[in-house]
């Protein structure tokens, strides 16, 4: 199954292929890559690990409630159910 890209459903342009031994790997690199399907080159190599994100902190860190894409509006303080408004006058009251 080839990747594909959530908005569209389009295959993404790339898939994983797992061989049973790295002779095999190697040797279908070695066959493929340069090879043109279609009008266009294959690039066939080794996966490598992707490279760790970097975790962000503060206001403006994805997913957090104060910017970022947690609040639309940007800053301002974290985001509290406030309750409904009979409830909220009944607290102004002490009751």
């Amino acid at each position: 199954m080839l990747p594909t890209d959530r908005d569209s459903g389009r295959p993404r342009g790339f898939a994983f292929v797992e061989y049973a031994t790295p002779a095999e790997a190697q040797e279908a690199i070695r066959r493929f890559n340069g090879y043109e399907l279609d009008g266009r080159a294959l690039r066939v190599n080794e996966a490598e690990a992707r490279p760790p994100r970097p975790r962000n902190f503060g206001p403006d860190a994805p997913g957090d409630r104060q910017g970022g894409f947690g609040n639309p509006f940007g800053g301002g303080k974290p985001f509290k159910a406030k309750g409904s408004r009979r409830h909220l006058r009944a607290r102004k009251r002490g009751g």
